[in-house]
């Protein structure tokens, strides 16, 4: 069968996600870097967002989509648990990443310092400073998780932390999620922990355009 195609840029945290459970299913990919909005994207997903992925006549946009037919149809150790209490714990905490952690940690905070917008380039205080007050309660969230697991869910690698691990890849390279990072010694030891999988070390991403 044909080889999965990955089309995304690289220092995406999805991408990276997407490529780590390829990793962890031993399963071979090809990624071909482009940017969000652009015609390799769009020709899979109408909404620009990346990654998508091509493998064979299969096409598939969003990344939980592609983890699952990834774990689905090839063999390996099964990222989503078979067990319906392990499962669903596996499924809570992929959706609180995507919906609520993402978009704190990410989308409102991390931005205002990797794409500001700014005239000279510098930080974007005023949508740094709205978000402030939110990331405290997120990282409380995870270092509360995380001091009665060793992973998201329970007691064994999942999806879950596949897809938190490249979100917090990035949080020590800004000053007040640094020092929470600093704060939080259960969610530093689990990250320490994972950056030691193959999978984790085969795709460290590049430095952000213009970093």
């Amino acid at each position: 069968m044909s080889t999965i195609q990955i089309i995304g840029a690289p220092q995406s945290n999805f991408v990276r996600v997407v490529r780590m459970a390829c990793h962890e299913k031993g399963v071979g990919y090809d990624l071909e870097v482009a940017r969000p909005h652009t015609p390799p994207v769009l020709a899979i997903a109408a909404t620009g967002k990346m990654p998508v992925m091509r493998h064979g006549d299969v096409a598939l946009c969003e990344s939980r989509a592609i983890c699952g037919y990834i774990d689905a149809a090839f063999p390996g150790p099964k990222l989503i648990p078979a067990d319906p209490v392990a499962g669903a714990l596996t499924e809570q905490w992929i959706s609180l990443v995507t919906t609520h952690i993402d978009a704190i940690l990410l989308r409102q905070y991390l931005i205002g310092y990797f794409f500001p917008g700014t005239p000279d380039g510098a930080p974007d205080r005023a949508r740094i400073d709205a978000a402030l007050p939110k990331i405290g309660p997120v990282f409380a969230m995870l270092e509360a998780e995380l001091t009665k697991h060793p992973y998201l869910g329970g007691d064994h690698f999942t999806l879950a932390d596949i897809f938190l691990f490249p979100l917090v890849n990035y949080l020590p390279r800004a000053p007040e999620s640094a020092a929470l990072m600093q704060a939080s010694p259960h969610l530093q030891a689990w990250f320490d922990r994972i950056a030691l999988r193959p999978s984790a070390v085969a795709t460290v991403p590049p430095p952000l355009p213009g970093r």
